[in-house]
Formats: C-alpha cells, structure tokens, sequence
C-alpha cells in the first residue's frame, strides 16, 4: 500500500505536494499528524526525500515522538523529528567547540532557582510565585526578541516588586548565568540564531544537512523560533506548515498566529490546503465549535466525516447549572458514574477545567465514587517510582533463566512488586502505583505473539524514550492547556463561568479572545458526548454563565447548540 492510498481527498492534496511552500490549515480531528507522516513518507518512497535531510519540528518531545514512531510504523526511518530547542541544542553542541575551542556552556536547570540566587544577592525576598511570574516574564522577553531595555518599555508590571527592581533582576539573572557560563532554554534558540547569523560556514553545513522542513502547530511559533525557522532555511522554500489558527492558546508564551494566518502574504505561490473534515466527533458537538469561532480569524468549518443513524440520533452539548462549585463537582461525578455503569472504560472519560485549583474538589468527588482519577501535568508515568521499578525488574528478570513463559513471568514480577488482583481504594499514591502497575501488565497481554521477555523490556525502554505512554483506566482530569492534542469519548467542561472561563484578568479583547480559543479546545476533544457545566457561586460571591454559553447558544428546545438539562446530581437535587 502506498503512503497516500488510505488519505481523504484533501489530505492527499496536501501529502502529495512535495516542493516549494504548502501550508496545511487543519482542523481539530482532521488528521493533521496523518497527513505530516504520510507526507514525509511519500516523499522518501518516491525518491523527493532523502531521510537524513529531513527536519520535522514539533513543539514537544512527546509529539516528536510520535511523529517518529508513526515514519516508523511507515518504513521510514533516520528522519530529524525534534523540538524547536532539542534541534538547536543538537547544532549548538556539535559547532560551537569548532568555533570556541571550548565545549557548550550548560543548561540552568532551574530558572526559578536560579532568580532566587541573583534577589538574595539583591537583598530581595520575593516569593517562590513571583519568581515564577518573573521566570515567565523572562522566557517571553527573550522568545519575543526583546532586550532588557525594550522589554523595560513595555510596561508589563509583576505583583510582589516593583518595576524598577524587575528590570534589575532581570539584569542580575543575565550576569550570574554568565559567571557560571550557562544557558536557559531560550538562549539555546538564541545562540543558535546568532551562530547560524555571523557564521557562514555552520549555516552553509545546516542547510546543506537539511533540506525539507515540515513545522507542526505553526500557529503557536514565536518571533524566535519564527526567525531560527528563516535561518533554518536560508533562501529556500521547501518548508510545509500546519496549523490552526483557532488553537492559537499559548499567546501568552510569546505565541503569535500571525505567521500562519500570513503565510501567503510571504509566500504568495504557497499551496494552501484546508482540511475541515472531522473524525473525531458527532455533528452537534462540531456544530457548538464552528458557531463559537464563527467570523474568528482564520476559523476553519468542521464537518463530520460521515453522518448517518449515529449523528442523527446524537444529541446536542448539555449544559448544566449547579448552586456552588462543590454541587458542580458532585453533578459531575454523578455522571462520570452514570457512564461508568453503562460499560463505557473510564480511560474514555475526561473532565476539563480552566485552572488546576479547580481539580482538587473534583478528585475528593469523583474518588468518593471509588473511581479512579489521572491528573494531567502530574508525574509522567516512565518517571513514577513504580513504572522505573518494574521496568528495572523486568530487564533483570529477561536475562535469568526461567521454565515460566512470557506472559506469566510477567504476572509474578509484577505481583512480586505489590500488584494484586483487586485495587486499592481510589485516591492517593497506592491507588496511581497499582493503575500503573496494571498498565504494565496489559501491554504484556496485548504485545503480539512470541514476544519475548527482553524484547518487552527493551519496547518499555523505547516508550519511556519517546514518551509513549500507556492509557490507564481511570478518568482523566486535565487543564484545557494540557488537553490540546488529545480527545475522549466522553468530556465534561467544569468552571463555565465568568471569572473562570473567561478567567478573571482577561479583560482585553486579544485577551478574551484567547479564552474563547481555549473553549474551542475543551469542546473538539469530545468525540460522542460534551457536558458543559457552570456554578452560580464561587465562595462568597455570585457568577454569571460564561459569555461563550451565550455565543454558542443554549436552548431547551434544541434549536441552538447547546441544550439545557437541570442538576442531576444527588446533593444539587436537595437543594433545588
């Protein structure tokens, strides 16, 4: 089977052009990582591409990972699939002893810290959070390509120090890394970008290395990494760029959608591909995305990929209004349960929400259930104590001799390390140790046949390298930041409320704008069902639904997008 006989019509466009500048706008579920992987490998198979010439840059390790396990599953391999900063890391290392006579400097390990040191030489006493917000003031100073100077121009004051006092800090930051000769993470971008500027022969070597670039989540580029990309890429044009405008959600970060959304004003022969069909969700809950980002810059209109009895029969986003946060939580959890005991797995099941301080009351309801809960952003399953364990165990276990097969030899390390038949009760440490454990042993159960002991231990080790993680059975919880990317079956939307979606200090209208992005995210990771969900009151004070409720729009009689459903949890029943 060739790399573009399994592609829809337009995702073979967008694959089969090979050359010259192509940007790829695509929406959510239509099969953008698809479409870059089938590309690259269409352009090995018929000879365009040489592998070893080819970068894929990613925003994170675990989608370089993926885009690498994909070309693999392909029969392509030796493509570059980095991040932004792994790739510049890679050249820094590799020419700068050429240039210096001298190694790389190192990498900060912990900028917080670090701020810390350079205010205690100050004699300032800021806390850990303002050195945090500073932290982050710092990364988009630098990633916007602006001096100490500028950046004091722009006026952007921090809670907990004065101005002043923020513009030296800065400064004394800059100066200790020098001493202790080290880079953060945005000076490795911009190092690369000035070697690859003032020297000939390490741009001459990087271009002559790389030919064909392929840029994912181009709408979330800085004005650095966009300049690292030209510089990248000299004066050619082999360049292909996916992305979305309306999942701009990283503003913030020095993300800037203007570099997708003008492509063609740069590249006015650029090929431009829109993929609008969905294979991820029902009509109605595409219907609620489209009519939130109607008229938005760039917005795409998703349609589904097939209809039929099942669209038909699907019903639209509910929406639910609850007295206070903690009926909204109970509400939730009432229904995660509903769905549980109509057999559907809670690794199909997420609830979404726009700040981690709202996952504390949801974990106490949903464990109160005795359902078990991953928080997204947490500690990454390769590096839990027990995962590192068990794969310890397991590559010991592959090079003693045993009369015991695969899969039972398996079963006793795992047992030898305290998994046992039936769960802990959910909530806390043992709970995650044994879902985790138990994760373990179904790869084991599902590796194909004949696998043998070393060659899973060896594929756990490969996981661990490229971040693939296995899905655990239990519900996830997750920022609708550390949603992006994935999708569920089933997703429930909390905290729809003015002050919480929009958050409180969005008051601008880019600001806001950015929110509504945001929603657009948590409603396009649903694929069968979408509850949306509000609370009238947050301790002391009273909300309002969210304004995006009313973009969308919500109706008992299922004219609008959305429909009104009353609380259905136990507690919110009482008081009603």
């Amino acid at each position: 089977m060739g790399a573009l006989d399994s592609l829809d019509d337009r995702q073979r466009e967008a694959a089969s052009v090979l050359r010259g500048p192509v940007a790829v706008l695509a929406g959510a579920g239509t099969g953008k990582t698809r479409v870059i992987t089938h590309r690259i490998a269409h352009g090995v198979d018929t000879g365009a591409y040489s592998p070893s010439r080819v970068m894929a840059v990613t925003f994170t390790a675990k989608a370089a990972g993926e885009l690498r396990g994909r070309l693999r599953a392909l029969g392509v391999g030796g493509v570059s699939a980095r991040t932004f900063h792994s790739a510049a890391l890679a050249q820094l290392n590799f020419f700068w002893p050429t240039l210096t006579g001298d190694s790389a400097p190192g990498i900060v390990d912990n900028k917080v810290r670090m701020l810390g040191q350079a205010a205690d030489a100050m004699r300032l006493r800021p806390s850990t959070a303002t050195l945090r917000d500073i932290a982050s003031e710092i990364e988009w100073r630098k990633v916007s390509m602006l001096s100490i100077e500028q950046y004091a121009q722009q006026g952007r004051p921090i809670s907990g120090i004065r101005p002043e006092q923020l513009i030296e800090l800065q400064a004394a930051y800059e100066a200790l890394k020098d001493e202790r000769r080290q880079l953060d993470f945005e000076d490795v971008l911009l190092a690369c970008a000035g070697m690859l500027e003032t020297e000939r022969r390490v741009a001459a070597a990087v271009h002559e290395q790389y030919r064909h670039f392929t840029v994912d989540e181009f709408q979330d580029v800085s004005p650095l990494q966009n300049r690292l990309l030209e510089l990248w890429l000299g004066d050619r044009r082999d360049i292909c760029v996916v992305g979305d405008a309306s999942q701009t959600i990283y503003s913030f970060a020095g993300a800037q959608q203007r570099y997708l959304l003008e492509f063609e004003k740069r590249y006015p022969d650029a090929t431009v591909v829109r993929l609008e069909t969905n294979y991820r969700s029902r009509a109605p809950i595409l219907a609620a995305a489209n009519a939130l980002m109607r008229g938005r810059p760039g917005a795409l209109d998703l349609v589904p990929a097939k209809g039929g009895a099942d669209d038909a029969l699907a019903e639209a986003p509910t929406v639910t209004a609850y007295d206070s946060e903690r009926d909204e939580a109970e509400g939730i959890a009432d229904a995660i349960a509903a769905h549980i005991a109509a057999g559907v797995s809670p690794a199909d099941i997420a609830v979404l929400y726009r700040a981690h301080a709202q996952s504390a009351v949801l974990q106490q309801a949903i464990a109160a259930r005795g359902i078990a809960t991953t928080v997204l952003g947490g500690t990454r399953f390769f590096s839990m104590p027990e995962v590192r364990q068990a794969v310890l165990a397991l590559r010991g276990a592959a090079v003693a001799p045993t009369d015991a097969g695969f899969l039972p030899t398996v079963r006793d390390v795992l047992r030898g390390l305290g998994l046992t038949d039936e769960p802990p009760e959910a909530g806390g440490a043992q709970r995650d140790g044994w879902e985790a454990r138990r994760a373990i042993l179904r790869l084991a159960e599902d590796a194909p046949a004949g696998t043998t002991l070393r060659v899973f231990a060896d594929d756990l080790m490969a996981r661990a390298k490229d971040q693939h993680e296995p899905t655990l059975r239990t519900v996830t919880l997750s920022t609708l930041h550390a949603a992006k990317g994935l999708e569920w079956p089933h997703v429930l939307l909390a905290g729809w409320a003015e002050g919480a979606l929009p958050i409180s200090y969005a008051s601008s209208f880019e600001h806001v704008d950015e929110e509504r992005r945001l929603a657009y995210v948590g409603i396009t990771r649903a694929a069968r069902t979408l509850a949306i969900s509000w609370s009238r009151s947050a301790g002391r004070g009273e909300r309002a639904p969210s304004r995006f409720l009313a973009e969308i729009g919500t109706t008992s009689r299922g004219t609008g997008s959305l429909r009104e459903v009353a609380p259905t949890s136990r507690r919110a029943a009482r008081r009603g």
